[in-house]
């Protein structure tokens, strides 16, 4: 039997993952032997793939489709001696395993999955709503669950199981997995029972079902299960009835599907008339965080109370399957981005037009018809230039509205520099230039800075000089243009406290991009370029803006004209500081955790990308250079960086993935400490494992 400890760091099973088997073995209606034979073989499969649970359609020992022969006794004693089979090879699996057989009970027959795990009978679920319209007649063979006296049945030897409609069975050594089953028909009930069973704990629901198949059934049965998976936070998993059933009056695709609240994770391959498993590694620790965030959920529970208090709860321990197990599910390494090509531009067009009608609103509700920009030719500021066009267009009115201003200093490069010219007036908005070098110089020489007195001295004073007489100039502009200063940092940026506090980037009187990452601020700078939103001559230059290196050009550069400063070697790189941001800000994952869905995501270059992205524009990190970059994410994020968030400029909120704004959605205290989430980063690995 394999050990209790914790399972290692490169083991899915250390991380709240569950990795669950959907089974379809070839049947033969009313040969037991054979259909047991047939269980236990992808049981077995199931075991070997280190899923720590299996589930079987609906009467799979004795075969759905035995119409009349369920009220014969060889087959009911055949069925009740297999489960003796079953109980004792499933002491050598390190297996939940549910299988579906007709059982006598109280002098009826029911509809029952029978739960095995390490040589026990943990508990049998009985169907309650039969079918009995159109081509079923499950009522002339079977009663449902609510006509059962007992709650209890021996089985396979063992006495006192419990039996019912209404037993979860809860794993005590590990958070976040409570199992229930429904049958088939349950599902297809108005109030499924599995939507008491979630409100009373339940996170991971099996339905063995036979469910035949007729034209558009099975676009049916996604509906059924995504919803439900969703409406409850949970796992869904379902498994037809497949190859064997008979063919007297119906037809079986065998049809296997695994959801997680909403998601599809895996389906089989319909009308196969081989065996199958589908296997998929169902994220316990999102369920539990979606649950607790959901007011809605917690309030459903409360209002059915009584309901979910007839629940009971089997309990038992898992033993962890040991070793590296690597999840076989796929990490989107850009989260706030899909990779679906036509998915990714439907949710740019969303994205962009949240932020357009974001600041047409802003410039309605205030009366003030222009706004005013600072252009710098990097990413985030042409990206709120060309948002602030659109909503003049929207409007309207002339894009001479957006005044527009380049404002070199000391670190400004000559291609950012012309990027911004070219860009105003591809764009045909009011371009101006205000150089604030003598600013700058007159400040430093009113506080005594040492470049001042002609020393190369570029501290953090030095630069926030000239963050601050940007933003200083703006504001005056804005006074003397009747206009409202449109702000330009982005998500990753307030995540990682990278903007200058107060007058500075930190501030303006609206900021289209806050809720916007810096991964996704490229790929919509992409997206406008390839839809021509634009001229032609728009689109050329937003793509070199994209293509031109990050940083904030604070500092006087080489002779080669590349920029000293960049940003991704101070704070990381934005792939993966905004890979960290989206599940620790809107899952609340543990470090451990986000490192080792990191590494998984990015430890090859070959895997895990977009299929637009050629290989030798993708990136691969090792654990210990992951392990470094979060670490500077968690101190900035939780110690250093919150107190900018808190008096954060209005910002529409963009995406799913959340918003930093105290008002949109995290709140947060301006001086806590990092501490808890520094002591779980000690915990990883600081080197892959060879």
């Amino acid at each position: 039997m394999a050990a209790r400890k914790a399972p290692p760091f490169d083991n899915l099973y250390s991380h709240g993952f569950l990795r669950a088997a959907v089974c379809i073995p070839e049947v033969r209606v009313a040969d037991v032997a054979f259909n047991t034979q047939k269980t236990l073989e992808l049981a077995k499969m199931a075991a070997r793939k280190k899923a720590m649970l299996a589930i079987f359609p609906e009467l799979g020992i004795s075969a759905y489709s035995n119409e009349d022969l369920f009220h014969q006794d060889a087959l009911l004693s055949g069925v009740e001696e297999a489960l003796v089979t079953i109980k004792k090879a499933s002491e050598k699996f390190n297996l939940i395993l549910a299988v579906g057989a007709p059982l006598r009970l109280d002098g009826r027959l029911f509809n029952c999955a029978v739960v095995f795990h390490r040589g026990t009978i943990l508990g049998v679920a009985v169907k309650s709503y039969l079918p009995n319209y159109r081509e079923y007649y499950e009522g002339r063979q079977f009663s449902p669950a609510a006509e059962a006296i007992s709650t209890t049945i021996d089985l396979a030897g063992q006495k006192g199981i419990p039996c019912g409609a209404n037993l979860i069975f809860k794993a005590r050594n590990c958070r976040g997995f409570s199992l229930f089953f429904e049958i088939c028909e349950d599902l297809w009930a108005p109030v499924p029972p599995s939507s008491y069973a979630a409100l009373a704990g339940a996170t991971v629901i099996g339905n063995l079902s036979a469910s035949n198949v007729t034209i558009g059934k099975s676009d049916y049965r996604h509906q059924l299960a995504s919803n439900q998976s969703a409406r409850l936070v949970s796992a869904y998993l379902y498994a037809a009835a497949g190859f064997g059933e008979s063919t007297t009056d119906m037809a079986w695709d065998g049809h296997a599907m695994i959801y997680e609240n909403g998601n599809l994770l895996s389906q089989s391959e319909r009308f196969s008339t081989s065996a199958q498993m589908i296997c998929a590694d169902i994220d316990l620790d999102r369920l539990a965080q979606d649950r607790m965030r959901l007011t809605t959920f917690g309030k459903n529970a409360a209002d059915h109370k009584d309901r979910i208090a007839l629940f009971r709860r089997i309990e038992f321990d898992v033993d962890w399957p040991a070793g590296t197990i690597l999840p076989e599910r796929e990490f989107a390494r850009f989260p706030y981005i899909p990779a679906d090509p036509a998915l990714r531009d439907s949710r740019c067009f969303e994205a962009y037009n949240i932020q357009v009608q974001g600041l047409a609103k802003r410039l309605k509700a205030s009366g003030i018809p222009n706004v005013v920009i600072g252009v710098s030719g990097g990413l985030d500021s042409t990206h709120a230039l060309i948002v602030a066009a659109r909503t003049m267009d929207l409007l309207g009115l002339p894009r001479s509205n957006v005044k527009a201003y380049t404002m070199p200093a000391f670190g400004t490069t000559d291609k950012t520099y012309q990027n911004a010219l070219q860009l105003m007036k591809a764009l045909g908005v009011e371009a101006g230039e205000v150089d604030i070098k003598p600013a700058c110089l007159q400040m430093l020489k009113d506080i005594d800075h040492p470049f001042a007195r002609g020393k190369k001295v570029y501290d953090i004073a030095f630069e926030n000089v000239q963050a601050g007489q940007r933003s200083a100039h703006l504001f005056r502009l804005a006074n003397m243009k009747n206009a409202l200063v449109v702000g330009t940092g982005d998500l990753s940026e307030l995540a990682l406290g990278w903007c200058t506090y107060g007058i500075g980037d930190h501030m303006s009187h609206y900021n289209v991009n806050a809720s916007v990452p810096k991964t996704l601020i490229q790929y919509l700078i992409r997206w406008v370029a390839q839809t021509h939103e634009f001229s032609g001559a728009v689109s050329d230059l937003l793509l070199a803006v994209v293509d031109t290196e990050i940083s904030p050009e604070l500092i006087p550069g080489k002779s080669d004209g590349q920029p000293p400063q960049k940003t991704e070697a101070s704070i990381g790189p934005y792939e993966l500081q905004d890979f960290n941001n989206f599940y620790i800000t809107r899952f609340g994952y543990l470090p451990s955790k986000v490192a080792f869905m990191a590494w998984c995501a990015w430890k090859d270059k070959t895997k895990g990308a977009w299929p637009d992205v050629p290989p030798e524009k993708r990136n691969a990190y090792s654990l210990k250079e992951i392990r470094k970059w979060l670490h500077v994410y968690l101190y900035r994020f939780f110690k250093t960086s919150q107190y900018k968030r808190s008096c954060v400029p209005n910002s529409p909120k963009v995406g799913s993935g959340g918003s930093l704004s105290p008002r949109g959605d995290w709140r947060a205290p301006s001086d806590s400490e990092a501490a808890v989430w520094l002591a779980d980063w000690k915990t990883i690995p600081d080197k892959d494992k060879t």
